[in-house]
């Protein structure tokens, strides 16, 4: 795999959840090329580096995480005109309007609650992966500066 190439960035604090995510688009050949970080902060500093060449197919998005949230790297995100065009799936388990409201408000493509189940989640994740990653098309300048 090319170091260069990520497809999907999985932005997740929680270790259990993000295992399940990965998991889950493995069994579906999805994740060949993740990237998983753990905060904000983590992904601020991956997309907006001089040294990432490609952007990501596809962010998903946890919204309560440590040093920066996920609402703030949305903000950030969509707010910068070269990465506004990559889409954002939040991937969270909050169900607070406000959060879902303020997601929208900023551009985010998709706002999915976790399944608590875990064969649901696993679905639901699949099924996030296979329509952005296969059956979505992407601008042809997502994935170089």
């Amino acid at each position: 795999m090319d170091n260069n190439i990520v497809e999907i960035l999985l932005v997740e604090d929680n270790p259990d959840d993000a295992e399940l995510t990965i998991r889950a688009l493995k069994k579906y050949n999805l994740a060949n090329h993740l990237l998983h970080l753990q905060d904000g902060e983590e992904a601020l500093n991956f997309l907006f580096s001089s040294k990432t060449n490609t952007m990501p197919k596809i962010i998903l998005l946890d919204i309560k995480m440590p040093k920066i949230d996920g609402i703030e790297v949305l903000r950030r995100i969509k707010n910068d005109p070269y990465r506004k065009i990559i889409p954002v799936v939040v991937l969270t388990s909050s169900k607070e309007e406000r959060d879902i409201i303020e997601s929208y408000k900023l551009g985010v493509n998709a706002y999915i609650v976790k399944p608590v189940e875990f064969d649901k989640f696993v679905k639901a994740v699949s099924e996030i992966g296979f329509f952005w990653l296969i059956l979505n098309e992407p601008p042809s300048n997502i994935s170089n500066k």
